[in-house]
């Protein structure tokens, strides 16, 4: 008989994941249907969202030749009933305290950072990159993890060296590029441009790193069609970017700097956040959603 989730010591609430203890070597990493813009979890949750970044982990964890924090299959009995498809076990690690990003093109806090330096966490860019450049090659662009509701922060890879010293943090470096670049050519034979992704990486108890949390997912990625790409324009997107793009516009009534927290989404929005998250899983594993949904029931 599986256990209840209530069986176990609930340790954290993140923006969209929850964390419980099962012993003393494992965690119980729950993924919710929760969306987040702006520093803020919205009212309205979007369908199957939980399982869409669950399996999309999974295949990537499958997939990506790096350690990583997984310690049962997606069916483990250890993971209760009510949670089957959008929960993983995992190992216990001693977390790294950055968010390693991955660029391989310009866009988002990126682009208005060398909009106003000429560089991204210290790394030096060509002159005249736009909207969407390809850049040379992927970068390394750290950030430090915040507290819930608070932004994480750029910064240089000298910042990283400094917390961490330099062995670990040129290894943070390389490990986040390999995989970047191997999540890259994966996304680009079906048909999607991997723009950037960031991860996290633990330490287990032999101080190996370890690819941790949610990975390559559309929370932690931005996706784009790689037919139709064209620098100096905003891409269309397989992520939360079409929540965003609603909250902002006038349609939503809402002021990003004002006091008040965002509205409800509306049905449309919402179906179509979902549709986008399931086309972006469906495409780059060539797997239906209805057999993962079927797996775990």
């Amino acid at each position: 008989m599986r256990p209840e989730l209530s069986s176990y010591n609930h340790l954290s609430a993140g923006k969209v994941r929850e964390i419980y203890e099962i012993d003393d070597e494992t965690l119980l990493m729950v993924v919710s249907d929760r969306i987040s813009a702006f520093d803020h979890i919205l009212e309205t949750e979007i369908p199957d969202k939980g399982r869409v970044l669950t399996a999309m982990s999974m295949f990537f964890f499958d997939t990506i030749d790096f350690p990583n924090h997984l310690a049962g299959p997606i069916d483990d009995p250890r993971i209760p009933e009510e949670v089957l498809g959008r929960a993983m076990v995992c190992k216990k690690l001693d977390m790294v305290p950055f968010e390693c990003v991955a660029r391989g093109y310009l866009t988002g806090s990126g682009l208005a950072e060398y909009k106003e330096t000429g560089a991204v966490c210290g790394v030096e860019l060509p002159a005249g990159l736009r909207e969407a450049s390809k850049l040379a090659q992927p970068i390394f662009t750290p950030a430090t993890k915040a507290e819930l509701g608070d932004h994480d922060e750029n910064v240089s890879f000298d910042a990283v060296v400094e917390k961490l010293g330099e062995a670990r943090a040129e290894e943070l470096r390389k490990a986040t590029l390999d995989i970047y670049s191997q999540a890259a050519e994966i996304a680009l034979e079906h048909g999607l441009i991997l723009a950037d992704t960031k991860f996290e990486f633990g330490l287990d108890s032999n101080g190996t790193l370890v690819l941790a949390d949610e990975v390559l997912t559309p929370d932690s990625s931005r996706y784009w069609p790689a037919d139709g790409y064209a620098e100096g324009r905003v891409q269309p997107s397989f992520d939360k970017q079409y929540v965003r793009n609603w909250l902002l516009s006038s349609k939503s009534g809402w002021d990003k700097n004002g006091a008040t927290p965002p509205p409800p989404l509306p049905g449309a929005v919402v179906e179509a956040t979902r549709e986008r998250y399931l086309e972006a899983y469906e495409r780059i594993s060539g797997r239906k959603f209805s057999e993962w949904i079927g797996c775990c029931v």
